[in-house]
């Protein structure tokens, strides 16, 4: 009776997480090595020899950044697995930090500018 009762909380355990494969884990991790060397590729050989401009690099290192942060977030910290309520309270959450950092750089730089 003892084997059955941990065979169902075995199951269960194992359902909710059951995407994340051996194979998943492999894949996440190569597209975020893709990624990465992309971005070395960038910052040692296409901005140096003049292939792209400095603010379109910086662009594109943000964007692979939050593309890198989405695959970490959702399979290595499983936010993918969770229910819908919980991850709009992280998004939410995360754009109004931004919104804060935005703002906060603003009201300084205004100061700077108005206080020298």
């Amino acid at each position: 009776m003892a084997s059955e009762h941990t065979h169902t909380i075995e199951e269960t355990g194992h359902d909710d997480h059951a995407g994340m494969t051996k194979k998943k884990i492999w894949t996440v991790f190569f597209y975020l090595l893709g990624i990465t060397a992309l971005e070395f590729f960038i910052a040692l050989v296409l901005i140096p020899r003049g292939f792209i401009g400095h603010g379109i690099g910086n662009f594109i290192y943000i964007a692979l950044t939050l593309l890198k942060a989405y695959y970490i977030v959702a399979y290595f910290m499983h936010l993918k697995f969770e229910k819908y309520g919980f991850i709009t309270t992280i998004v939410l959450s995360l754009i109004f930090v931004v919104y804060l950092i935005a703002l906060i750089l603003t009201e300084g730089a205004y100061l700077h500018v108005h206080m020298n």
